[in-house]
């Protein structure tokens, strides 16, 4: 049967992380999947839009993040609040029409995971200021935002993304979509 998406979000401010999840990873079927630590927001977080169902998770920072708000409220769409009065900059990212015009539109750094049926799109920010690894092992691939992150997995260094650039893969294969900036 089709599970689509699962998303399990635990606090782990007073306990290590593992024993968050340890018990709820039985539970999870499928090949692929995508992860957050943010001491900031709930993240990932799931979104059906026109582009279909998808999780995305970032990391950075929108130094413009109110006028990419109030442009996307312009035009009808609404956000949920988070307690400090904020917008989740995760959901704020979601609701911009696509990576590279994310990448564009931002002002400061943003790098991201979006989990499709199509495999998972990895994207660093496009001055290179927060880091995006590809990582490699016998019978597939990972992204992470930190290269120690997968290593007790069982992956290696593959590489990591340069600046803007913009890559989709699956357990069989790596496809960059957009290639590096120089700058």
């Amino acid at each position: 049967p089709e599970l689509g998406f699962q998303r399990e979000i635990h606090n782990i401010e007073n306990a290590p992380f593992r024993t968050k999840f340890e018990r709820d990873l039985a539970q999870f079927h499928g090949t692929s999947g995508i992860g957050c630590i943010s001491d900031y927001e709930a993240q990932p977080i799931l979104v059906r839009s026109h582009h279909g169902t998808f999780a995305i998770t970032t990391i950075g920072k929108i130094n413009n993040a109110n006028e990419i708000v109030e442009d996307i409220i312009g035009r009808g769409t609404h956000f949920f609040e988070m307690q400090n009065g904020e917008v989740n900059p995760t959901e704020l990212v979601a609701a911009i029409d696509g990576i590279r015009y994310a990448q564009e539109v931002v002002d400061g750094s943003l790098s991201m995971l979006v989990l499709t049926p199509r495999g998972i799109y990895a994207a660093r920010d496009k001055l290179g200021r927060t880091p995006v690894v590809l990582g490699q092992k016998e019978d597939g691939y990972c992204a992470s935002f930190e290269s120690f992150a997968y290593l007790n997995l069982g992956y290696h260094d593959l590489r990591e993304l340069g600046p803007g650039e913009v890559v989709v893969f699956d357990a069989d294969h790596v496809q960059t979509l957009v290639a590096p900036g120089k700058k």
